[in-house]
């Protein structure tokens, strides 16, 4: 089942890319997975397959090439972005790695979770490896304010893991506090990865809260359209099965938005399927049908267009470059995921 949501300007021909985003990128992006690798190694065997299994199975390392890029577009010229960018993306994969554990998720990207593989704890401990090689880069680095950065983020998005744990299987939750959770569990790693860019190349703190706003509101986009494509993408598109969010009782905006906007006899449809967990067959494509009329996923979509719309205006004040202007088709790609 899909959900066609018509842009402006909706022309295929005409859509965004993150390809200048890669190419600009690349050749230190190139340096960021040699280290990803190395850096992924154990003596402990299981612990370089677990974190290889994630590793290789793709993803487009959005956060890492925000780092590269900023750093890029605020002249740096020294090599620290590379060990920061490379710390932002193991943050990103061990965040993955618990996330899995506590949604009880089967498939990651395409490929069975890696706690289906190797068990619940295996998953955890990885994960927690992988955030100690993240703050050993960071501190190799030097960069005391880039550490302060990083540092403040896991604690945001581990304190947003268990917002969202409070708020599951949640039908009061209401828009404002399904906002806070993603700004804290999603938009943080966007924000930090962003800000570590002017920061390590010494820039001011104006210039810094620019790329801040910029990667927190290109993050809420992102987890916004994510949220939509549940109802309606494909696994490609997601890296997870469609519907994974209904069959785990997530409560996310679109939800959020039908249950309010529903009949009585609507709103216990959601109790039955969320709260209580009681899924027949064809409550998904129901789920869908109720989104639809009140315009619950449309509605995510524009808010994701609200925050891409921030994002792109935070770069503004900048001068054009090839940086700059990969960065904002940056935003606009991620949003079109959701034609």
């Amino acid at each position: 089942m899909g959900v066609i949501v018509p842009l402006q300007g909706g022309n295929r021909d005409e859509r965004a890319s993150i390809a200048p985003l890669v190419d600009l990128t690349a050749a230190s992006m190139a340096s960021v997975n040699d280290i990803i690798l190395d850096r992924a190694g154990s003596n402990v065997e299981m612990i370089p397959e677990v974190a290889r299994h994630l590793i290789d199975s793709g993803g487009k390392r959005l956060r890492p090439m925000l780092t590269i890029a900023a750093a890029g577009m605020c002249g740096y010229n020294g090599v620290g972005h590379v060990k920061l960018a490379a710390s932002v993306e193991f943050m990103h994969t061990a965040t993955l790695l618990h996330d899995d554990v506590v949604d009880e998720s089967d498939l990651r990207r395409g490929k069975a979770a890696a706690r289906l593989v190797w068990g619940n704890q295996a998953s955890v401990l990885v994960g927690d490896f992988l955030l100690g090689q993240a703050f050993k880069m960071m501190v190799e680095v030097g960069s005391l304010d880039s550490l302060e950065i990083l540092s403040n983020a896991a604690a945001i998005i581990a304190e947003g893991e268990v917002m969202q744990l409070a708020a599951a299987k949640n039908t009061a939750t209401t828009e404002d506090e399904y906002l806070a959770v993603i700004q804290a569990k999603t938009a943080a790693l966007f924000s930090a990865a962003a800000e570590v860019g002017p920061t390590i190349a010494d820039r001011d703190r104006t210039e810094r809260a620019a790329f801040r706003s910029y990667g927190t509101n290109l993050g809420l986009a992102f987890q916004l359209i994510d949220d939509a494509l549940d109802y309606g993408g494909n696994a490609s598109d997601l890296g997870k099965q469609v519907g994974d969010d209904f069959r785990e009782g997530k409560v996310t905006l679109p939800v959020v938005l039908a249950y309010r906007r529903g009949s009585d006899e609507e709103r216990a449809f959601w109790q039955r399927v969320i709260v209580e967990g009681k899924i027949s067959d064809g409550d998904l494509e129901t789920a869908v049908a109720l989104m639809r009329r009140y315009d619950a996923i449309d509605d995510t979509v524009e808010r994701a267009r609200h925050f891409g719309a921030v994002a792109r205006d935070a770069l503004a004040p900048f001068p054009d470059s090839e940086y700059r202007s990969a960065l904002l088709e940056a935003v606009d790609f991620c949003i079109e995921r959701a034609h």
